[in-house]
């Protein structure tokens, strides 16, 4: 083979491979909740222009972080989004949100923006499946937690859920990650933090209501919350799939956790389609 046309051929396959890939997007949504524009990134797999519906998945990032951190920080997302054909949503959480509407600030509403209108302005921009057997949700630390408060308050909405070194348990951080400011003080307000931390919420489900993943690596600090929460699933006869593996509370792990859960969220948007 000539020089000419093997570099003719690596082009093409260049171009090709370009043509095909995942596309990522910034987008503004709006908040009438909280009257404002807020950003997102959504990425669309590389079929998408040909293709019908695309089930979604909301991914949610961390405390201090915003909407762009999975886009900036996982460089397999793109990859991801490919292999398994999803819809992949990265909402703006306000750097400490914990995806509550506070009741101690009422400026934030997460917990409506995300669950209603967050998913009614992509059901109505995009080629989505528009039902819970079509939506997932996932997300890292605060946004771990943040994805199973949804998940199990919304379960009308999403159909399965994860966590990658959520915080699913806030109780034993009471001064830490602006938690008070979304809920005040836990020495002032104990109910609010009781009923607001996912490790009580395990009432709101029923056996295989939703598919769960959870994930948390052995030196991660939210190591122990994610053992109880796991141990309190399998008290409750509740089906989960759970795992750990050395790991701390980093990108590093969370960049190799997020393969798990776009394969999870992928083998149930193809096990309810069959049923």
């Amino acid at each position: 083979m000539s020089l000419f046309r093997s570099l003719l051929i690596a082009s093409f396959l260049f171009i090709v491979s370009h043509v095909q890939a995942a596309k990522i997007d910034t987008v503004d949504t709006y908040s009438a909740s909280m009257k404002k524009t807020i950003k997102a990134v959504v990425v669309t797999p590389d079929s998408y222009t040909t293709g019908s519906e695309f089930p979604v998945v909301y991914l949610l990032h961390g405390y201090s972080g915003n909407y762009s951190d999975w886009a900036k920080k996982a460089p397999n997302l793109a990859q991801l989004v490919d292999r398994h054909q999803v819809v992949v949503v990265c909402p703006d959480g306000n750097f400490g949100s914990w995806y509550w509407d506070s009741p101690a600030d009422p400026s934030f509403k997460y917990e409506t923006y995300v669950a209603n209108e967050l998913v009614s302005w992509v059901d109505g921009h995009y080629k989505t499946v528009k039902n819970r057997q079509g939506r997932g949700i996932t997300g890292l630390s605060m946004g771990g937690h943040g994805a199973l408060y949804l998940a199990f308050r919304h379960q009308d909405v999403f159909g399965a859920a994860g966590s990658m070194s959520g915080g699913v348990d806030i109780r034993p951080f009471p001064n830490n990650w602006d938690m008070a400011k979304r809920l005040g003080t836990y020495a002032q307000f104990p109910d609010r933090w009781e009923q607001n931390t996912v490790i009580n919420m395990l009432h709101l489900l029923t056996p295989n209501s939703l598919a769960l993943l959870i994930d948390c690596g052995t030196e991660d600090f939210f190591f122990r919350v994610n053992n109880n929460l796991h141990d309190k699933l399998l008290e409750r006869n509740i089906p989960h799939d759970y795992i750990t593996r050395p790991g701390g509370h980093n990108w590093p792990y969370w960049t190799n956790a997020v393969t798990y859960q776009l394969l999870f969220m992928r083998q149930y948007f193809d096990k309810v389609k069959r049923e």
